[in-house]
């Protein structure tokens, strides 16, 4: 595994030289529940489960890519490993995958910014060589980009629906996609929220520690803000169903399957406030953008303009199509089950 510096542990503290720390500092858990200096920091990781929880990236104590002070390191790390005994008390795994996620954009943050570093080599080739550890993707830099593998990239690039991500139109050079930094680490966002997922679930859970009780039960009373109100019937088609699905996992719906959701529903007579919950579990929920995106895809602001669910044409080429027989060759999904009710009369 990787050899870490004091910076770079911060910033990825989910590598295993975190949990190797925790160890040389020589403290145990039931010091950070008795201690009243220690029992701080378990405070400041319910702050970070907390933050997490509403879709943002924990504002942490590195001053630019550095430990600002001595005392930051064991804060960042501590932190995060006390989030995760925390998280493994309550048991809450919606709490789990958000904080996972939000975990993911962070470390993503940072990965970009070393890819990106021109003045010191060594950052580019930390980032690079944790991507490559983590996830087999073989990245080189190549003056200001970096390449990979075209099969790396169809591993990777086949979470994405969106048009800028099909090979055809990357740019492709002997056998090699170049990518920018942002690009470069955007690949593999879900794979590193799920290595930090399977990194928490996988993880062994204490017996309640004194000290950290108050904690736990403020964790179990702030997963019920995220209660998802599904709304899934047995009359959706495949594609709703399945977006439904992607967003219940909290992973990244992409922008058109957004749209084809909202839509849908809209047109299926759901309200805006009935609606707006399902994103919730998005990895980038903002509560204000949703409910104007979907008041404004209603009708209800801006330009007046009520938007359509795509037609199924459309939805295929957006890589959104799900159909079974059931489908019965509609070519809209509002016609799902309409084949099927005429037919009973």
């Amino acid at each position: 595994m990787l050899a870490l510096g004091q910076d770079e542990i911060a910033k990825y503290p989910f590598l295993a030289d975190a949990g190797q720390y925790l160890k040389d500092q020589g403290f145990s858990l039931e010091q950070f529940g008795s201690d009243p200096d220690l029992k701080q920091l378990i405070e400041k990781a319910y702050e970070r489960i907390r933050v997490a929880a509403d879709g943002k990236i924990y504002k942490s104590d590195l001053d630019g890519d550095h430990v600002s002070n001595s005392a930051a390191l064991p804060r960042e790390v501590f932190s995060f490993l006390l989030a995760i005994v925390l998280l493994k008390l309550s048991g809450m795994h919606t709490l789990i995958k958000r904080f996972s996620l939000a975990e993911a954009r962070r470390a993503e943050k940072y990965l970009e910014k070393d890819l990106a570093n021109i003045s010191d080599e060594s950052k580019n080739q930390l980032a690079i060589r944790v991507i490559d550890d983590l996830f087999s993707v073989q990245v080189e830099k190549l003056d200001n980009y970096f390449v990979i593998p075209v099969s790396n990239y169809l591993k990777h690039s086949i979470n994405f629906h969106e048009r800028e991500w099909k090979l055809i139109n990357r740019h492709v050079e002997d056998g090699k996609v170049y990518l920018s930094p942002h690009e470069t680490v955007r690949l593999i966002r879900k794979e590193l929220g799920t290595y930090i997922n399977s990194k928490i679930i996988n993880a062994r859970t204490p017996a309640m520690i004194p000290g950290f009780e108050d904690s736990v039960n403020k964790l179990v009373s702030l997963s019920k803000k995220f209660v998802t109100y599904t709304v899934t019937t047995g009359e959706y088609p495949p594609c709703v169903k399945h977006a439904i699905e992607i967003l219940e996992k909290g992973e990244n719906l992409p922008h058109s399957g957004r749209f084809m959701l909202a839509t849908f529903l809209l047109s299926k007579g759901q309200p805006v406030q009935q609606i707006a919950p399902l994103f919730k579990n998005a990895p980038d929920y903002n509560e204000r953008v949703t409910l104007y995106q979907l008041n404004h895809l209603a009708g209800t602001s801006g330009s007046g303009t009520h938007y359509s669910c795509p037609s199924c044409e459309k939805l295929k080429t957006q890589n959104l199509c799900y159909a079974t027989s059931e489908c019965d060759n509609i070519i809209n999904p509002l016609q799902f089950g309409r084949k099927k009710n005429n037919a009973r009369r």
